[in-house]
Formats: structure tokens, sequence, C-alpha cells
């Protein structure tokens, strides 16, 4: 990954070229309204343009301003460090190191009624797979999960774990922002996880669907 600085300025400068679609569920555009917060579930192959995108839509669309969660690791150092270039907050931690804490530090920013964003297969995989920490996240705090999704094509995927999208400059591009998925506190968390997982492969799909035109 380039240096945040640069970066986040080719990110902006990519954006500004980008012909984009929004697509929000009416059920998530109401949470703005009422200022609900949600927790924003994304694939790790797809969040190059989402701090970029939380920037543009908190203009356009009555978004909120995002606290995402990057690893402790070195690619999340970068991570964090480019996602504050967008006037983001960010807590560090991830499930092999810090994850109690970085549990205790979401669970109070959705208490205070923010929204925050993490990446449920993430940070080393396996790909487009849900890990239970953002279904754990749900459970404890009421907040329901919104999947999200942005395609773009002509796009690069890079040879990654996570199959990484670099939109090319002019693309179309679509976020696709699928309906809120409620998870209770005493509810069976592996069908739960299944519902989010199912959420972010639809929304993905539409979001594919919408930027090839």
């Amino acid at each position: 990954m380039l240096a945040p600085p640069l970066a986040s300025a080719v990110v902006r400068l990519l954006g500004a070229s980008l012909r984009l679609s929004v697509t929000v569920a009416a059920s998530v555009a109401a949470r703005w309204r009422a200022e609900e917060p949600v927790i924003y579930a994304v694939w790790h192959g797809r969040i190059l343009m989402l701090p970029w995108l939380n920037a543009r839509l908190r203009r356009t669309h009555g978004a909120r301003r995002v606290t995402v969660l990057a690893s402790r690791s070195r690619d999340g150092d970068l991570m964090a460090r480019y996602a504050r270039r967008f006037d983001l907050d960010v807590v560090r931690g991830s499930s092999s190191e810090g994850g109690a804490a970085a549990a205790r530090a979401l669970v109070s920013t959705l208490g205070r009624g923010r929204d925050v964003a993490v990446v449920p297969d993430g940070p080393r995989g396996p790909c487009c797979r849900v890990r239970p920490g953002v279904v754990v996240l749900a459970a404890l705090t009421g907040v329901p999960v919104v999947p999200l999704a942005v395609g773009a094509r002509p796009a690069r995927r890079l040879r990654s774990w996570d199959a990484f999208l670099v939109p090319a400059p002019f693309a179309r591009c679509a976020a696709v922002f699928g309906a809120p998925i409620a998870v209770t506190r005493d509810g069976d968390r592996t069908c739960a996880a299944r519902a989010v997982e199912q959420g972010l492969r639809a929304v993905t799909a539409a979001a594919d669907r919408l930027a090839a035109g």
C-alpha cells in the first residue's frame, strides 16, 4: 500500500473520476435520519474506497461519520492512518491481538449512538467468510448489522488473499447498503453469522451487477 498521505490523495482523485451510483435500503436511510447507530460489515477486498465514500455520503445522503476497526498489524497501521485522512475515527485490535479492548471500545462507541464499520473476513481471511466478532458485537449492543459492498467496472483485482478491488479511473462504481440484520442477545449466533454472510454476498453481487451496467 502507498503511504497514507499519498494513498488518500490518489483515492480522492480516483473517486472524483468515478461514475457513482448509491443504493440504500429504506430502513438504513431511516436510521440515518433518526441518528440511530448501525454496524457496517464489508468484505476486506472491497474496503479501498470506503473512507472516501463515507466522506461523500455524509455530504450528499445524510450518512454519518463512522468509526472503523483496524488490526494492530503493520497493514492495520497503514489502514488506520489512511482512514484518519478521511476524518474517520479508528479503533485498533483483532481476534489475534487486542480484541477484548477493541470490542469494549466499539461497544462504547455504539452506546454513544455512533456508527462503526468492521471487516468480518479480515485481517487474514478466509476470504468472504464471516468470523464471529461482528455477530457478537451486534448481540451485545442490539445494533443491527448493515451489509455494504462497493463494485466497479472496469477494475483491477489484485493477486492477494482477498482479491482486493481497485477501480480504474472513470469506472462505473456502485455502492449498495443492504437491509439491517438484527441479532438478538440470546439468539443462535451461527445462524446470525450465516445471515450476515448471505447479506454480504447479496449486496456484493448487486454492486457488481450495477457497476457492470
